[in-house]
């Protein structure tokens, strides 16, 4: 469907989700002027916090690269966010904000492998983010998310590669950067992200019991403070090049996908 009564800039962008990768498309595509929202759970449960928008959730706003973030109550303060100049945030998990504010775009950036709802006549272009939608029934488009030689790869028909369960490998390291926990509970941080960790050091503890990381490096993330966690749980992300400054910068995973967030949108309405 294409539209021709109003101009790119005027689209209305809903991006669900508003962890790392929905928040490098929301950053992308505000600085490219699109009239952007997000939406989120109450409680979301980010790793990688510093480059993450749903931390406004708990702190009323949040900056990544200049861009910022505010968590608001109700739709209607949508336009005055943006006149002030930031992104708005809404906790609306089943993002009953469309129905008022109708978006051209509709992103699904929550990451869940699986499709929790999200319906391909919910917007005129309907964008999913990596498996667990089928391009030309659930969405309009996906963009591919594993990386490798297809990363950002649109996809008009078919499915994106199945979510492997493996981290991408850094200086030869892959599952051993993330730390998980041992035992369920109530997560309590001992170390803040962009602090360098050493192996086998303790640098968070669930019910007492620690969390020790299998490597050296910075630490890129960590849940927040008392979280409940489960066993086995992602917990927190090592990065062994030790750069402080990549823990407070979107990735070129993110940065890529929202590239081909941008393409498909081009695509459908620049015409």
């Amino acid at each position: 469907m294409v539209r021709s009564d109003y101009q790119i800039k005027d689209l209305l962008i809903l991006v669900r989700g508003a962890g790392e990768m929905a928040t490098g498309v929301a950053h992308t595509l505000w600085h490219a002027h699109f009239r952007v929202w997000m939406t989120e759970i109450p409680q979301p449960m980010a790793v990688r916090r510093e480059v993450s928008f749903c931390e406004a959730i708990y702190e009323g706003e949040k900056t990544i690269e200049g861009v910022v973030a505010k968590h608001i109550q109700t739709p209607n303060e949508i336009n005055d966010t943006w006149k002030e100049g930031m992104i708005p945030l809404l906790i609306d998990p089943e993002a009953k904000s469309r129905e008022v504010l109708k978006p051209h775009v509709l992103v699904n950036a929550i990451m869940a492998k699986k499709n929790l709802g999200t319906m391909i006549n919910d917007a005129p272009l309907v964008i999913g983010l990596g498996p667990g939608f089928t391009a030309g029934r659930d969405v309009h488009v996906i963009i591919e998310t594993q990386r490798g030689h297809d990363l950002a790869r649109l996809i008009w028909e078919g499915e994106a590669e199945p979510n492997t369960g493996i981290p991408a490998g850094i200086l030869g390291y892959s599952e051993e950067r993330v730390l998980r926990t041992s035992v369920a509970g109530i997560f309590k941080g001992h170390k803040k992200i962009g602090e360098q960790v050493n192996e086998g050091e303790i640098v968070a503890t669930v019910e007492g019991v620690p969390v020790r990381p299998r490597i050296s490096g910075v630490l890129r993330g960590i849940l927040r403070d008392e979280t409940r966690v489960k066993e086995g749980m992602k917990a927190g992300d090592i990065d062994p090049r030790g750069k402080e400054s990549y823990c407070y910068s979107i990735s070129d995973k993110a940065r890529s996908i929202a590239g081909g967030v941008v393409k498909a949108i081009m695509m459908r309405f620049n015409r």
